[in-house]
């Protein structure tokens, strides 16, 4: 693997947690949102990851086929939905109150997601200390050649 393909691999990563962040984030600010515009309490979201294949030149692809060991890039597949069913709260002052004085709270426990933004965060860290240890590679690379 190249020095370019590397980081490409190590950005990927980067931009699909930075993505999950950003759903955590959401997930967090929406935990006492009782009412969307779709209806209902707001429902938690999850960030759905998948592995492609590095992008080749053109010639790579018509003098190879893919090879199991080629390079992945990280690639943010779309967002679920979480359809754990919403929690019922009893507070008969409040608008969003049925009749018999329950509220529909989102199905979002802030300790899971305080967790899953810390393994984000560090998956993110990961990423960045692999890119800047490829770009001391390169670099260190081009010192040598200099000599």
């Amino acid at each position: 693997m190249n020095f370019l393909t590397a980081m490409e691999v190590s950005s990927s990563g980067m931009a699909a947690q930075r993505y999950r962040i950003n759903i955590i984030s959401s997930n967090l600010a929406n935990a006492q949102t009782t009412r969307t515009p779709e209806g209902g309490p707001y429902r938690r979201r999850d960030v759905i990851f998948g592995a492609l294949p590095a992008p080749r030149t053109f010639e790579e692809v018509l003098r190879s086929q893919f090879k199991p060991d080629d390079p992945l890039h990280v690639k943010v597949l779309g967002v679920s939905i979480d359809e754990r069913p919403p929690l019922l709260k009893y507070d008969p002052a409040h608008p969003d109150a049925n009749e018999e004085g329950y509220v529909a709270m989102p199905n979002i426990d802030t300790l899971e997601e305080m967790v899953n933004l810390m393994l984000a965060t560090r998956s993110y860290q990961a990423n960045v200390a692999a890119f800047n240890a490829t770009k001391s590679m390169a670099l260190n690379a081009l010192e040598i050649g200099r000599a």
